[in-house]
């Protein structure tokens, strides 16, 4: 399968060490053995604090993603240095360049690409663009929950849902450069137009990864229309 992963930089850059790095890379080891293998990783706290630094200091949106992007791709850049020459050891900056690198047979890892793009719709893009099996978002949470869990005891966990009805769930969510939110518009619209097979897990456990490729039941999945 070709399969496009996307993880959170709050989930790899932990404490500011290496070991959640070392963890996926062993796992994406194993798997690039039997499947295709695309990562996409995110900024995190540090992409935050730097994007509010650089509010601070008077620029737009756009300069505050422009910075966004560079600490994805410095996350991205470790992740490589833990995978070693499993993976193609050259961050792509967009889309083309990706399919092109993964010409080499290993591993693809990329952070953010242009303004007004979160790393979830690069993710989503990225497995549109190169006609991935599956799209598997790891995040800070375990699914898509009806509130925010961290938040309301309450939450229920979303099993299934559709692209359409996440589109209406996530409509007039704040866009800003570096604010956190579940899922941004663009993604799930690609998911949608693509009818991507999507499973959205929770990235502190590494082996979640695998559960998802498999097809075990966890996190939720977005179904077919």
């Amino acid at each position: 399968m070709r399969i496009v992963a996307a993880i959170g930089g709050s989930i790899l850059l932990q404490d500011y060490n290496a070991e959640r790095f070392k963890e996926y890379a062993e796992i994406l080891k194993e798997l690039s053995e039997e499947h295709e293998i695309f990562v996409v990783v995110g900024g995190g706290k540090p992409a935050r604090d730097y994007i509010t630094a650089v509010r601070n200091l008077g620029a737009g949106e756009a300069k505050c993603d422009d910075i966004g992007i560079e600490v994805t791709r410095l996350n991205a850049k470790l992740l490589l240095l833990a995978l070693g020459n499993t993976a193609y050891q050259k961050v792509p900056h967009n889309f083309g360049e990706a399919l092109e690198y993964s010409a080499s047979g290993k591993i693809i890892v990329m952070g953010g690409t242009e303004p007004a793009h979160s790393t979830d719709a690069v993710s989503a893009i990225l497995a549109e663009y190169v006609q991935a099996d599956l799209l598997i978002n790891l995040t800070s949470v375990d699914g898509m929950y009806t509130k925010d869990p961290r938040k309301y005891d309450d939450a229920e966990l979303i099993e299934e849902i559709t692209a359409t009805d996440m589109i209406e769930f996530i409509k007039g969510n704040d866009v800003k450069a570096g604010t956190y939110e579940f899922f941004d518009m663009t993604a799930i619209q690609m998911i949608k137009r693509s009818n991507l097979e999507t499973v959205i897990a929770n990235g502190n456990k590494p082996q979640n990864l695998v559960k998802a490729i498999k097809g075990e039941k966890i996190g939720t999945r977005v179904i077919s229309e």
